[in-house]
């Protein structure tokens, strides 16, 4: 499950706007010390959502019925604004996604051109996996 997390490129993310409506985009992540991190515009929709609910589902997969694995991890999205620990995740950004993103870490934000990005981390409550094909399969793992 692992594996499949930390190489999936493109994630799904769920919140919830303060209405109670969903909002769902896509966006990258990378796994590091047992949690999905993802970072935005700290004036973006899912930042702001965040700031009012931090519950997240965040999924990945194949769009594909009858091959692959899909998986769906449910958690709480807390900000990373330590710099230290930013730069490693910059680096894993990188070696992951190449130089388009390239991060500079200052003020507990990362800074791409002009803009900066919040980071957030989601280490899992709940993570759901599908495979697909047969035979078909589900398979839910807890977390403290």
């Amino acid at each position: 499950m692992e594996r499949l997390i930390a190489e999936a490129e493109l994630f799904w993310i769920s919140t919830v706007r303060p209405d109670g409506r969903p909002h769902v985009t896509p966006l990258p992540a990378v796994w590091s010390a047992g949690a999905l991190h993802f970072c935005t515009g700290p004036e973006e929709r899912k930042a702001r959502n965040l700031a009012e609910n931090p519950h997240v589902v965040l999924t990945t997969g194949v769009n594909t019925w009858a091959e692959g694995y899909d998986v769906v991890v449910e958690g709480r999205a807390e900000r990373v604004a330590d710099d230290a620990r930013l730069r490693g995740l910059a680096a894993l950004w990188e070696e992951k996604y190449g130089d388009f993103w390239r991060f500079e870490v200052r003020d507990g934000h990362f800074h791409h051109g002009p803009g900066r990005a919040v980071v957030f981390s989601v280490a899992p409550h709940t993570v759901f996996g599908f495979g697909k094909g047969e035979p078909f399969s589900q398979t839910r793992w807890r977390f403290a």
